[in-house]
């Protein structure tokens, strides 16, 4: 018996969230079919995170022990071919058995996609949020959210007696034609969190919201209450934008 660390990428916008929920259409609950015909008896896969309904990955991170008598190429071969058209292992390397992806993992990082544009276009819509009116330069509000803050004002902790506290490494907006790209690196992130920064950054770069605004409610930890939210209900951007691009980890920790 060995424990595999495996790579994903997965199109959320089939799937109820990564992890399983009785018997909705979940990633965990794919792959842990795609692993039991292949012979695995485990009661339940580790992932690095949750992901929301929608939201796409590229580099969700996922552990499991199996006992396996070939090799790890012929695992990613025979993983890849149970697997639906919507979900596909990337990589697959043999880990420590004391490996946890979301115990061990040191970072993370999303990427938000929007493009600003009047008129629908359901191409880009499935991997991206239309915002109209168009946004203003985003650029200067990155600047917000590196360093160790308590963003209680912009997410829920992950479990009831949580943390609201997290350190965000880096945070970017980059721009090209009509498009905008928010990348950011955190410890960890709370529940919906990177959602609602985008969506309140968005609100400044449209006028409905004042940079100060925003500021204002990192150091009070008062969540924003802008006029604008019946325009998205509950403020938050739609998930069809957000990707898990990446789970670091020290390597130590990582590979056998």
């Amino acid at each position: 018996m060995a424990r595999y660390q495996i790579i994903l990428a997965y199109d959320g916008t089939d799937f109820y969230g990564s992890q399983r929920q009785g018997k909705t259409r979940t990633v965990q609950s794919e792959l842990e079919k795609a692993l039991r015909k292949i012979g695995w008896t485990g009661r339940s896969v580790l992932l690095a995170g949750r992901t929301d309904t929608g939201v796409h990955a590229s580099g969700q991170v996922a552990a499991f022990d199996l006992d396996w008598g070939h090799s790890v190429d012929e695992l990613h071969k025979a993983l890849n071919a149970n697997l639906p058209l919507d979900l596909a292992v990337r990589r697959v390397d043999p880990a420590r058995a004391s490996f946890h992806p979301r115990f061990d993992a040191r970072s993370r990082r999303y990427r938000y996609r929007l493009f600003c544009q009047q008129t629908r276009d359901p191409l880009r819509e499935r991997y991206a949020w239309r915002v109209w009116p168009p946004v203003s330069d985003l650029a200067p509000l990155a600047i917000l959210w590196p360093g160790t803050h308590d963003f209680a004002a912009f997410g829920s902790p992950t479990t009831p007696r949580g943390s609201t506290v997290r350190t965000v490494f880096s945070a970017e907006w980059r721009s090209g034609g009509d498009e905008w790209t928010f990348e950011i690196e955190a410890d960890a992130f709370l529940y919906r969190m990177a959602r609602r920064l985008v969506y309140l950054q968005v609100a400044v770069g449209q006028g409905r919201l004042s940079a100060e605004t925003l500021a204002g409610a990192l150091e009070s930890r008062q969540p924003v209450r802008e006029g604008a939210q019946k325009h998205l209900p509950g403020g938050l951007a739609l998930p069809s934008g957000l990707t898990l691009v990446e789970v670091k980890y020290d390597n130590l920790v990582e590979l056998v």
